[in-house]
């Protein structure tokens, strides 16, 4: 009995001490009797002298009564995501997200386990960004509709009905796939309209916790939490002007609600503050997913939907713009022979036909990517050919399927069905490649879990679970 609880001690710890976050654990006196050697790396401290002690014993930033461990062990109820900042024992600023939970055992709170994640290298980096954007404004590239150049019927439409909500202040949201120019048109939007002399701040929702997120947009105030300080957020940063909100769905829905209440009043409330502050912000939100999808899916609030696509714009993917391609793979052209210094003309016939027949999944982005690798292996030439290629199975993948399907045999086309069927091909090869990981396979495929599994459900593909 004793050699098991020993062996279960054993396995216990080595869990504990290959996680990535810190793990403490008090007893019920507050004592620290378990301490792991990655809360010693966030606080500066080695664990073996913190055993035995409280927390306000050796962080002389923490008193008893604001230690969330003192709390929980006296309250009995679990703290999530609760923002610390202090001091460590090298009085260099921490910040962590603690989830702190009690250990009851016949009634009584025997222990408290407090799990943290280190923020600190994040919040110094988003914090430096963010000053940056707003110091350096000469620096910045700012697009307008001038940088916005197409021959497509589709995208002329959009980029009218862009031009159109640049003069109003109603809230837009800007549906994508992954590089289509969401940035391009939100900023175009912005610097071409009525608030252009103002602010214009984008934060990528996805890349920023929520915990990090919420104080950064409404800001803070003196003990809001420990460590907190008087701070601006970026709503108020951005008064006057125009806020765009990268990636919306990834936000939190507890977030996406507290969004909503600034759109419909007109004010924020600063962690921790009982006093508001009336706001002038336009939002201009983007999505690389489907947004009915994402609301059928609970991602993205239908309230919070709805307000947001006051204009709703939705940018063509490449693949539905041939006619850009042309023009848009000259523009590049141009751009990276003078970042290059090189002299090549043109693109060769050839190449540009290949480029017609390709997808783009990558859409703009991966077009500029490829034009710059091929100008980078290119010998100098005057002219951009097949062989400027670094790899040979981007030119495969380019005609693949569609060397599959021979017009001459078809007196009458479904093209709808038609490209389901190579979806359905495609996404059914790559699942089996992957060994049927759902995950695995969106990434090769370059779109988002959430949507693989309704093309999934849409196509019938039956998969075994991860």
């Amino acid at each position: 009995m004793v050699e098991n609880l020993l062996d279960h001690k054993k396995i216990l710890e080595c869990l504990l001490e290959n996680l990535d976050e810190g793990i403490q654990i008090v007893d019920s006196t507050g004592k620290t009797i378990y301490y792991n050697q990655v809360m010693g790396k966030v606080e500066g401290i080695n664990p073996n002298e913190v055993l035995g002690k409280r927390v306000n014993e050796y962080l002389s930033d923490v008193k008893e009564d604001t230690s969330t461990l003192m709390r929980v062990l006296k309250s009995g109820k679990k703290i999530v995501d609760l923002i610390q900042q202090y001091s460590n024992e090298y009085k260099k600023k921490v910040t962590t997200i603690n989830t702190t939970v009690p250990v009851s055992y016949d009634g009584k709170n025997v222990a408290a386990i407090e799990i943290s994640k280190d923020m600190t290298r994040l919040k110094e980096l988003t914090e430096y960004i963010y000053k940056l954007q707003g110091n350096d404004t000469k620096v910045k590239k700012r697009f307008t509709f001038k940088d916005i150049i197409t021959n497509s019927d589709k995208m002329k439409e959009v980029v009218k009905k862009a031009k159109r909500s640049s003069l109003s202040n109603s809230s837009v949201l800007i549906y994508a796939e992954t590089g289509a120019g969401k940035e391009v048109m939100a900023q175009s939007i912005h610097y071409s309209g009525i608030r252009n002399n103002n602010p214009f701040i984008p934060i990528n929702c996805a890349a920023i916790p929520a915990a990090l997120l919420e104080g950064m947009m409404f800001g803070t105030v003196k003990g809001s939490f420990t460590g907190a300080e008087n701070k601006k957020g970026l709503f108020e940063e951005a008064n006057h002007g125009t806020i765009l909100l990268d990636e919306i769905n990834s936000m939190e829905p507890y977030l996406q609600s507290k969004l909503l209440r600034v759109l419909q009043d007109g004010y924020i409330r600063p962690i921790g503050s009982n006093k508001t502050i009336d706001i002038d912000v336009r939002i201009i939100a983007t999505l690389n997913e489907e947004p009915e999808e994402l609301v059928k899916l609970g991602k993205l609030r239908k309230d919070f939907y709805y307000r947001l696509s006051v204009i709703k714009l939705r940018i063509p993917p490449l693949r539905e713009r041939k006619e850009d391609i042309p023009i848009l793979a000259n523009k590049f052209l141009k751009e990276c022979n003078e970042i290059m210094g090189k002299n090549i003309e043109r693109i060769h016939e050839d190449l540009m036909e290949r480029f017609l027949k390709y997808s783009w999944p990558g859409n703009i982005r991966e077009l500029r990517n490829v034009i710059e690798s091929a100008v980078n292996m290119s010998d100098d030439t005057s002219v951009l050919n097949c062989n400027n290629f670094e790899s040979k199975i981007f030119n495969k993948s380019i005609s693949g399927l569609y060397e599959e399907f021979n017009i001459d045999n078809c007196e009458k086309i479904d093209l709808e069905k038609y490209i389901d069927t190579i979806e359905k091909n495609v996404i059914e090869k790559v699942l089996k490649k992957n060994n049927y990981n759902v995950s695995k396979t969106s990434r090769q495929l370059n779109i988002s879990r959430q949507n693989l599994q309704y093309k999934l459900k849409k196509h019938n593909i039956k998969h075994e679970g991860e």
